[in-house]
Order: C-alpha cells, then sequence, then structure tokens
C-alpha cells in the first residue's frame, strides 16, 4: 500500500499555475477576518501618524487624499483577483460536476448488471422450485387469488 491514490483535487492543485496559486492565496488572504484586522490598523496607523505624530509637516493631512488613493487603487486590485479567484472557482465546479457525472454513469452500468444478475438469479429459483414441484412466489399469488384473498 505504498502507492498512494491521489484525488481528483489533489490532481487539479498539481496542475495550477503560479498565477492560479497566488490568486488563491490572495482570495484567501483577503478574505479572512485577520486581513480585516490589519487593515484596520493600518488605516488607523496611517490616520495617527498623519494628523498627532506629524500634525504640521503631515505629508498626507485630514482629508487623506493619498490614503484616498491607495483605497481607491487597492479595491480594484481586489476586484480583479476576485474575480480571477470566482472564474478558477467555476472551473472547479464545472470539472467536479462533470467528475460526480461519470461516477454517477458508471454506478449506474453497475447496479444495472447487479440487477441482471439478480433477475437471472430469481428466475433460476423460480426454476429449481418448478422443477421440485414447490409453488414459487408468482405460483402463491394466483394461489391467493383463487383462494379469494387477494392482497
Amino acid at each position: 500500500m505504498s502507492e498512494r491514490r491521489s484525488t481528483w483535487h489533489a490532481r487539479h492543485k498539481e496542475g495550477l499555475s503560479r498565477g492560479e496559486r497566488a490568486a488563491d492565496v490572495l482570495r484567501n488572504g483577503m478574505g479572512s477576518w485577520t486581513f480585516v484586522g490589519l487593515f484596520l490598523a493600518a488605516m488607523a496607523a496611517w490616520a495617527g501618524y498623519n494628523t498627532y505624530v506629524l500634525a504640521a509637516a503631515a505629508w498626507d493631512p485630514y482629508p487623506y487624499i493619498l490614503l484616498n488613493l491607495f483605497l481607491s487603487m487597492l479595491a480594484g486590485l481586489q476586484g480583479a483577483i476576485l474575480l480571477i479567484a470566482a472564474k478558477r472557482q467555476d472551473a472547479i465546479a464545472a470539472a467536479m460536476a462533470r467528475h460526480d457525472y461519470e461516477t454517477d454513469v458508471q454506478s449506474k452500468s453497475e447496479l444495472d448488471r447487479l440487477m441482471a444478475i439478480n433477475s437471472r438469479q430469481l428466475e433460476m429459483l423460480e426454476e429449481l422450485r418448478a422443477m421440485l414441484g414447490k409453488p414459487g412466489v408468482a405460483q402463491h399469488g394466483a394461489l391467493r387469488e383463487a383462494e379469494g384473498g387477494g392482497s
């Protein structure tokens, strides 16, 4: 058992490009509470540093126009990264759906084969009962109807 079976997901991850991996890492990072907390702390530090520490010589005084510019650029980049990640997630979902469909088709063919075997075994049992002279399932039903027992 030294041979490890790889899953579909593992094989898919091995085939990712560097850009796709980076998009996943950035999406996972930006979609976390850690990012939100660090982002809020950085904005508070920026505002506090420019308002109180540098006071008269602040490079970005109170309306924080430079900070606003950086936030706008960040929003643009985040939008692009999230679209890349969503596109990748759609591709993963489509591939998983195709894999599930193929598994379902294979399972159905196996079930059909097993049902055919089961039907053949039932036919053989009926033949054996007929050879032995014992009533089978079909014969029991006919006897009950003849006796007036219907169900």
